[in-house]
């Protein structure tokens, strides 16, 4: 949407192209937020929610993705903002969330070091404006999407299949994190929060023996440790080195970048979906009833897992959303008891956690979606039962509000606990979204539906 002086970012150019979305969907529209946030804002003021997370379009703010800011752009959020206040709603706000300006991609995009400085400008801009008004600031959404779908499998945009470009992307969107929090650091006030949202997983081996074992290390060090670990220990692990260094001889990490990335963060946000099976394919005999599936992140020719191309990942018995994640709320649990006891007592904030669903209105006009209802009670019980552990779990975010543009899979794919009719742009509140506000209301998990 170029509508206010927006220039285009990188899914705009990738959405754009022939047979990278899914049914040649775009986000051009979506979900017209831009024009009908005020009837957004007063549906989530009636559902009870007491904070939204959004995020800033940077080619809106700063076309081209340098310079001055776009008033226009600004003024949009400053609105947002302004009309979350008036009813109530914490704006808790996300700067990079997937959508680099074009221009910048030309350059080279996050394998240019120098992204991440414009990424620094880029956060001063917007804290000017909304520092007054905005209490949490998450930089990065998904870093590891951004790196590795970007620009190793080549799945989301920019579309790029370089795996060394992969890692050097990854540390150059830490690297941002970093100066962007210095950024922040220097227009905020004392009281407000800096955040990072990482999505992490649970990797499991198929059995116990030693190369499954190995297959699951491999898996946890690319997707977690590669930024659980220079975020709260200052370095990366010395495993994930070794298992890259056919890949890259990190050369573009540079002196003092470790002590940029690892600056002080107020929360960790956790993006939690679905735990993944893994195995060798040597050297370990399998199950016999073992299945080898999707490794959760669309089908390529090219792999995500750098240096780890061979994993393996495998069909797990349980229950799968349409996405074919499989459903786990156990790993929801472990998995924040993990970080909470391997990387110090920090506060956490579940930023994302949901299901796409294949819904439907019925012949009444509702919808009905039982199974995301099953969903939210058994991963809230999970977070409950996290706090019960010690875990310092301050939120949670279901993912997501509306329905919406899901990236590659376009609007295949619904998350939202409010139904859009895309063509009308008409709300429908799910079945999902009245439990929800029935349990924001009461403060109380319901037990399971007989």
């Amino acid at each position: 949407m170029a509508e206010g002086g927006r220039t285009a970012s990188i899914w705009d150019t990738f959405s754009h192209t022939p047979g990278r979305v899914r049914g040649s969907d775009n986000g051009d529209v979506s979900v017209d937020h831009y024009h009908r946030y005020r009837e957004d804002v007063a549906l989530m003021a009636e559902l009870g929610l007491g904070a939204y997370r959004f995020s800033v379009s940077w080619p809106r703010v700063q076309p081209g993705g340098r310079g001055r800011p776009n008033p226009a752009g600004l003024g949009f959020y400053s609105r947002l903002v302004d009309e979350l206040l008036g009813h109530g709603v914490k704006p808790v706000l996300t700067l990079y969330h997937w959508d680099l300006p074009q221009e910048l991609e030309d350059d080279g995009g996050w394998g240019n070091r120098d992204t991440a400085a414009r990424f620094a400008d880029f956060a001063s801009l917007v804290s000017r404006r909304l520092a007054d008004r905005v209490p949490v600031w998450t930089t990065l959404n998904e870093p590891w999407c951004s790196a590795f779908l970007g620009y190793a499998s080549g799945v989301h945009a920019p579309g790029r299949t370089e795996p060394e470009t992969a890692l050097r992307a990854a540390h150059h969107l830490l690297l941002a994190h970093g100066l962007g929090a210095r950024a922040l650091r220097a227009e905020l006030p004392a009281t407000a929060q800096i955040a990072i949202s990482l999505n992490l997983t649970e990797a499991r081996p198929v059995t116990n023996h030693p190369a499954h074992v190995d297959a699951a290390r491999r898996i946890d060090a690319l997707q977690n440790r590669f930024f659980l670990d220079p975020l709260l220990r200052g370095r990366y692990p010395d495993d994930l080195l070794r298992d890259t260094a056919g890949v890259s001889g990190w050369q573009f990490v540079r002196p003092g970048d470790a002590e940029v990335i690892s600056a002080p963060l107020d929360l960790l946000g956790v993006n939690y979906y679905h735990p993944v099976v893994v195995a060798a394919p040597a050297d370990g005999e399998l199950p016999g009833n073992a299945a080898v599936a999707n490794d959760g992140h669309g089908t390529t020719d090219h792999s995500p897992w750098v240096g780890s191309e061979h994993v393996m990942f495998i069909r797990q018995e349980a229950p799968h959303t349409a996405m074919g994640w499989p459903i786990d709320p156990s790993s929801l649990y472990r998995l924040l008891v993990r970080v909470h006891r391997e990387y110090g007592p920090i506060p956490i904030v579940i930023t994302e956690s949901g299901a796409a669903f294949d819904d439907r209105l019925d012949s009444s006009g509702a919808a009905q979606d039982p199974r995301r209802v099953e969903y939210m009670r058994e991963h809230l019980a999970a977070a409950h039962q996290a706090i019960s552990a010690g875990v310092d779990l301050r939120g949670y975010f279901v993912w997501s509000l509306l329905d919406n543009f899901e990236w590659a899979h376009g609007y295949s794919k619904r998350f939202g606990i409010v139904y859009v009719d895309f063509p009308s742009q008409r709300r429908v509140v799910k079945a999902s979204g009245r439990w929800y506000q029935r349990v924001i209301a009461s403060g109380e998990i319901p037990g399971p539906a007989a």
